[in-house]
């Protein structure tokens, strides 16, 4: 199988391209950065340089054409303002999307967030109400295409060792979850074809992945 994953160097994806080399299938990074490239070849995955800000649908999905599964794993960033949310978190998801469906690549998974419903929230700060918008459009937008598509929420990302063990559903009390362990959990659910249009929310639990 060979996995296309979109914010290839972002720190979910670099432990999720650790997992998908570990059992011996591929991956292909969009990165950004060329400096990045290192990383990428160290997690085991292929980097290319795509920047889903300045690029365009076909030039996409050149790069997933004959892929088993898409991940979109970007994201603007703590401090990258309100229109890089825009440009990253919501017009960038819709663009791979897109990619996606004009390259025949049904199965994708979308990263987004818990709280998506509280972007009103009085004790939102203006900066996460932005970015949950975002996430929040770019759900909607994956929801409306013809794909095999999941979408996960996670909760609050920690650095921490992965546990192995999550809360996995369609609501789960909000908590924290290591990013290695929401890597584990997409590569799980990229082979489960009952996940298949479902929003799931997840956080570090007691059943294991």
């Amino acid at each position: 199988m060979r996995i296309v994953i979109a914010g290839g160097h972002g720190k979910i994806a670099l432990e999720l391209e650790r997992l998908i080399a570990a059992r011996g299938d591929s991956a292909t990074a969009l990165v950004r950065n060329p400096d990045h490239f290192t990383d990428v070849w160290t997690a085991g995955a292929v980097p290319v340089h795509c920047d889903l800000e300045t690029a365009d649908v076909a030039a996409v999905a050149e790069y997933l054409t004959g892929a088993q599964a898409a991940v979109f794993a970007a994201g603007a960033g703590a401090g990258s303002g309100p229109e890089r949310k825009e440009t990253v978190d919501k017009a960038a998801a819709a663009l791979f999307a897109a990619a996606a469906q004009r390259a025949g690549v049904r199965r994708f998974v979308q990263i987004s967030s818990m709280g998506i419903d509280k972007a009103d929230d009085p004790s939102v700060t203006p900066e996460f109400a932005v970015y949950l918008k975002a996430k929040g459009a770019a759900e909607e937008d994956l929801r409306a295409r013809d794909l095999d598509w999941t979408i996960l929420r996670p909760g609050a990302l920690t650095d921490e060792p992965a546990k192995g063990t999550v809360a996995l559903g369609e609501k789960v009390d909000r908590g924290s979850i290591p990013r290695a362990d929401v890597a584990a959990v997409i590569l799980a659910l990229i082979d489960r074809p009952e996940t298949v249009r479902q929003t799931l929310e997840v956080v570090s639990g007691a059943d294991p992945i």
